[in-house]
């Protein structure tokens, strides 16, 4: 399970366990089938070589087994980690066996490298066998407590699909000494906030997957010891107490994993002060700070909009003002929006609600899945909006994807999100069945009083809207609920149940549509999603947008690319929506996507090739051109060249 909140008193759903889930074909089988065979093996070649990442080098070093210094990044470790978490879903999912015993070589070479009272972290444990660093827990920006998060997660994700505790015992004894550590803190009265604390999360999981409560009264003393950080940033979201938080500000992934856990809190210990804030902080960032592909995080350095401007509040990856989202300079760190999907899953997991699964979507199918080459072998940091042809400023990361980047976090991140997107299709709750994810899958669902389901879900989903559901392989003969989400973005809907039309209707807001099922066995139901093209504008605020529109499809954001206009710059092209659109199929490097083409006009006498600042208006011709749009996570696929979604537009 992504995260088992089975026996979490204040957590309304669960999901399936691991293997009760299957994509079977189409657009997440795909995906999925690209990252197991492709994209994991290439992440481990990356980690294994000592000539690029030195990551697993690190480990040796640290265990004994070679000798040499540390190199690489300080969070190494931790990216190590979340790789070892997508292995054991790509060995099970293609039924290899192989993975598992290699990782079983990893685990014992992490086991040797661990230190007798269960520090782990590489670089410290090198270093200062030399006599070098700041010693253990000196520098938060260190990251050792990042690192162990990850091998939390990681560790009870291994028991559950191996059932082996060699990984979890490691685990267990990082986490002994992070109590320590705690406890002595807590008698100093000293208090440091890790970054990026992943630890929240994997230690209530740690709790979750053992039974022990240590590690949940743990992460509770780690939550609440951030109200005593003395002189606190918005960067690290510690500068005001935690409960009084009401806009979301600082790092996007420290504010992510930060929310993601406090919401696992909460789960498990139902604190109603925490669940304000978090709805606070998500409103702010939804409504005013989200790109419309589900990136978060707009600037690479900002400061901050809400703290004394006289004081150092420089913000890395940065929320900013509400409504500033660039395009050209776009951040967006894949990380970011993995921690969206995973802070959006556990909101979901307390209150079952659409509007988590619509930005969960939106999120994975755009931002997560432009992050990575459709052959899985090359990646992006930050995701852009806007490519153009020149600029006469340099972006911090390439403008184009690579194989390998010096700060790896995303892609190990990715992996695991890809590896584990069958578990987001459904999640239960007594009789209830909930869809998250559309896409076809299997399902063999356990509900209350012994009841098992098979669901298979066939569609051509997220290019088309009609989704059928069938029921087969019931054990109890009793009624149950199938809970279908209609997206906000859907304005009118139909639902069937057996051939008959029992739900036809306008819908503006997104919500879930309860359907009983008396007799499940052989039941059949057939939801009906309009998804026309639609064009979508932006807030008159966010500035960069005006006069602009983005064209899109169901969950799915559409862009432009050289080779899909015969143009000298894509800035001069002016849509005319009354044209409509036309789809058809079109292969890029060997996937399958859908197309959408429509007549739109040229603004010649417009453009800026020249490089002034300003010029005079110029009424121009009309002088018809064909565009052709493509899903934005399949961009950056057919060579460097310009790339836009935003695109300007007349009535």
């Amino acid at each position: 399970m992504l995260t088992d909140t089975r026996n979490s008193k204040f957590a309304e759903l669960h999901s399936p366990e691991y293997d009760k889930v299957r994509w079977t074909g189409g657009f997440w089988k795909d995906a999925v089938d690209a990252c197991a065979e492709n994209m994991v093996p290439h992440l481990q070649n990356m980690f294994d070589s000592k000539d690029i990442s030195h990551v697993v080098e690190n480990f040796r070093i640290a265990a004994g087994r070679t000798e040499g210094d540390f190199d690489g990044t300080v969070f190494g470790d931790g990216d190590f980690y979340k790789w070892m978490e997508s292995e054991p879903y790509s060995a099970v999912y293609l039924g290899d066996a192989g993975r598992i015993e290699k990782l079983d070589e990893y685990i014992e070479l992490i086991g040797e490298a661990q230190q007798a009272d269960g520090y782990i972290s590489t670089k410290q444990i090198i270093e200062g066998r030399q006599g070098k660093g700041l010693g253990r827990l000196g520098d938060i920006n260190e990251f050792e407590v990042y690192n162990m998060g990850h091998l939390f997660t990681s560790a009870c994700l291994h028991k559950r699909i191996t059932g082996k505790d060699t990984f979890l015992e490691i685990a267990e004894k990082a986490a002994g000494y992070l109590q320590k550590s705690y406890e002595e803190s807590l008698k100093s009265g000293d208090a440091q906030t890790a970054v990026c604390p992943s630890h929240y999360m994997g230690l209530i999981e740690l709790y979750r997957t053992t039974g022990k409560k240590q590690y949940l009264t743990l992460a509770r003393q780690a939550i609440e010891s951030r109200d005593r950080v003395q002189n606190g940033m918005d960067d690290n979201q510690d500068r005001i107490p935690l409960k009084e938080h009401e806009k979301i500000i600082g790092h996007a992934v420290r504010a992510t994993y930060l929310y993601a856990g406090v919401a696992d809190l909460y789960a498990e210990e139902g604190d109603s002060e925490y669940l304000s804030m978090l709805d606070k902080v998500w409103r702010n960032m939804v409504d005013k700070k989200i790109y419309i592909t589900g990136g978060i995080g707009a600037l690479y350095n900002g400061c901050s909009p809400y703290g004394n401007f006289f004081t150092d509040q420089r913000v890395h990856q940065a929320f900013g003002y509400e409504y500033q989202l660039p395009n050209v300079t776009a951040y967006n760190e894949t990380c970011a929006s993995v921690g969206l999907v995973m802070w959006a899953y556990r909101m979901f997991n307390v209150r079952p609600r659409a509007e988590y699964f619509d930005i969960i979507e939106r999120a994975m199918l755009n931002t997560d899945l432009a992050a990575v080459s459709l052959d899985g072998k090359k990646y992006f940091y930050e995701n852009m909006l806007r490519r153009t042809k020149k600029l006469d400023y340099k972006l911090i990361w390439p403008l184009t994807r690579s194989e390998y980047i010096l700060s790896y976090c995303c892609p190990p991140n990715l992996a695991r999100t890809i590896m584990q997107s069958s578990e987001y299709a459904f999640s239960c709750s007594g009789d209830k069945v909930y869809a998250g994810l559309y896409g076809k899958c299997q399902a063999k669902l356990s509900l209350d009083d012994g009841v098992t389901i098979t669901l298979n879900e066939e569609t051509d989903y997220p290019y088309s809207g009609l989704i059928r559901f069938s029921i087969s392989d019931v054990t109890k003969s009793r009624p149950i609920l199938l809970c279908l989400r209609i997206p906000s973005w859907n304005r009118h809907a139909r639902i069937s149940l057996n051939g008959k039309v029992i739900d036809d209707f306008e819908n503006t807001d997104g919500q879930y549509k309860e359907i009983q099922i008396e007799d499940p066995n052989g039941a059949e139901v057939v939801l009906e999603l309009d998804m026309p093209v639609r064009l979508t504008i932006a807030n008159p605020y966010v500035e960069e947008d005006t006069g602009q529109a983005v064209v899109e499809k169901g969950p799915m954001v559409y862009c432009v690319e050289t080779p899909d206009c015969n143009i000298e710059t894509l800035d001069d092209i002016c849509l005319e929506p009354h044209n409509g659109f036309d789809e058809e199929k079109l292969d890029i490097c060997g996937r399958n996507v859908l197309s959408l083409t429509t007549k739109a006009h040229k603004i010649g006498k417009n453009n800026f090739a020249d490089n002034v600042l300003y010029k005079t208006l110029e009424q121009t011709g009309d002088n018809e051109i064909k565009v052709r749009f493509i899903p934005y996570f399949a961009w950056d696929n057919r060579g460097i060249g310009e790339m836009r979604t935003w695109l300007r537009y007349t009535l």
